[in-house]
Parts: C-alpha cells; structure tokens; sequence
C-alpha cells in the first residue's frame, strides 16, 4: 500500500485521518504543521501528502509550493475546515484556489471517512497512470 504524510494542526485530524488510512493497510506519517511536515517529506518518499491549508508556521499553500519545488509529480490532497476566512463575507475559496495550484485533491473538513478513501484511491490511481504531459492530475477528482 501507499506511503503517506498527513500533515495538520488538529491532533484530532491527525488521528482520524491515520485510523482510516491504517485500517486500509496504508503507512501513515504525522506532522502538527508544514514546516516539520517538510522536514518529513525531505528525509523521506511519500506517495501521497495531506496538508491542512490553515496551519500556524507554514500554511498548507506554502509548503505545497515547496514540497512541488523538489517533487513535482508528488500528488498532494488539501483539507480545511473553511473553504472561506469568514463565512460572512464572500470571500476567495481557497480549497478551490489550492486546486489551482498544483494540489490534485481537496477535502473540506468535516468529510465523510467514504469520501477521504475514495479521494485517496482516486489519486494515487492516477499518480500510477502514465501521464502525457508528466504532471500530476490537477481537477478535484483526482481522474
């Protein structure tokens, strides 16, 4: 199975993310924020990253950026528990903006445990498919 990083500030998060990928047979590393989560990724090799848009430190986008700066084809999936800063003003949808930026995945927390697996047998299928451009998938669907 697949080696994955689960990288979030939400010791709850954590836990529930690891239970449901472990109990799938996947290996599961955690980190409580981006900048300890790419030390992570730098010491190891990942098959899949999850990362938490809002962390203190190092947000989700930013070590996102940094993890593609060294591994470019490293599917990655965003979670937030707010697409919005503020539910009261209309503002910019950032798990549809992460989208954008190179995460091939995005999950608004709270999700349904049957939507995170699907998510995640989704991408790392289609990590698995020869591309033709050689980029990772970028719609939420992971095809």
């Amino acid at each position: 199975m697949a080696k994955i990083l689960i990288v979030d500030d939400d010791a709850a998060v954590q836990a529930t993310i690891k239970l449901l990928l472990e109990r799938v047979g996947h290996d599961v590393v955690i980190a409580g924020d981006g900048r300890k989560g790419l030390a992570i990724f730098e010491s190891d090799q990942f098959d899949l990253l999850f990362l938490d848009i809002f962390m203190p430190g190092m947000d989700g986008i930013e070590t996102m950026r940094r993890v593609h700066q060294q591994r470019p084809l490293t599917p990655i999936i965003l979670i937030s528990g707010n697409p919005t800063l503020d539910d009261s003003v209309k503002g910019p949808d950032f798990l549809a903006m992460a989208t954008k930026l190179g995460a091939v995945s995005n999950l608004q927390k709270p999700f349904k445990p049957a939507a995170l697996l699907a998510a995640v047998t989704a991408c790392l299928e289609a990590a698995e498919r020869p591309s033709p451009s050689s980029t990772p998938a970028t719609d939420a669907s992971c095809p």
